[in-house]
């Protein structure tokens, strides 16, 4: 019996900066083409909108990566410190920056440092679960200028982008999954990136044990005992 072909990865890898490759499907792909046409960003903010696990921050560490960008969370705008956070930069990032609402001094904070961009003709990049507008601001002056925001949304993982995750976690690992392997897994996984590194590893530690590839048997043991490898 011939062996399994090896399976080729076809999405675009965009690097992250130490972290794993961005890979770019149809479920991220509107998010990737504003980050790729950054500087030249329609106004002073854009926002990175998703639900959990779909790559938010992963992109964002990418921008980070280009821009050069300060990275801030929300509870550091509190404080008279803020400026000299940022310093000289024209750029900053906040993740999760819909924490800010309802919150007066982080939504002053915030406006802060969109105003310092802002006269810098910077950038600012934030990520949320929701687009900026749906927000419950209590700061008319922020709620103002970030409606102004360009959102770009990225979807949850879909199948092409978690068979690409999955081969690729395999490739790191010098594995070579069957089609079926892929295949049954995308089907029945949970589908966050953090789900897709345990599987593989799994998946490596029994093909190791048992001196075998990675079969969609092997995929089906693992996933209905998946702390037993």
């Amino acid at each position: 019996m011939s062996a399994p072909a090896q399976l080729v990865l076809t999405l675009p890898q965009r690097p992250a900066l130490g972290r794993a490759d961005f890979l770019v499907a149809p479920c991220n792909e509107t998010a990737v083409a504003w980050i790729d046409r950054w500087p030249d960003w329609p106004s002073t903010a854009l926002a990175l909108v998703g639900p959990p696990a779909s790559g938010k921050s992963h992109l964002a560490e990418v921008w980070r990566g280009v821009s050069g960008a300060p990275a801030f969370v929300a509870a550091e705008l509190d404080g008279d410190r803020l400026a000299e956070r940022l310093g000289t930069a024209r750029t900053a990032l906040l993740d999760d920056a819909a924490a800010v609402a309802g919150r007066p001094a982080l939504e002053e904070g915030l406006l802060h440092l969109y105003n310092l961009l802002a006269e810098r003709r910077g950038t600012l990049l934030l990520t949320a679960g929701l687009e900026p507008a749906r927000w419950p601001l209590a700061l008319p002056d922020l709620a103002s200028r970030l409606a102004t925001a360009t959102a770009a949304r990225l979807g949850p993982p879909d199948d092409e982008l978690m068979a690409g995750l999955l081969i690729k976690l395999f490739a790191d690992r010098q594995l070579r999954p069957t089609q079926g392997a892929i295949t049954y897994l995308v089907a029945r996984m949970e589908r966050t990136y953090a789900a897709a590194r345990q599987l593989v590893e799994a998946l490596d530690s029994r093909a190791l044990a048992a001196g075998g590839g990675v079969t969609q048997a092997t995929a089906r043991a693992v996933l209905e005992s998946p702390t037993d490898p």
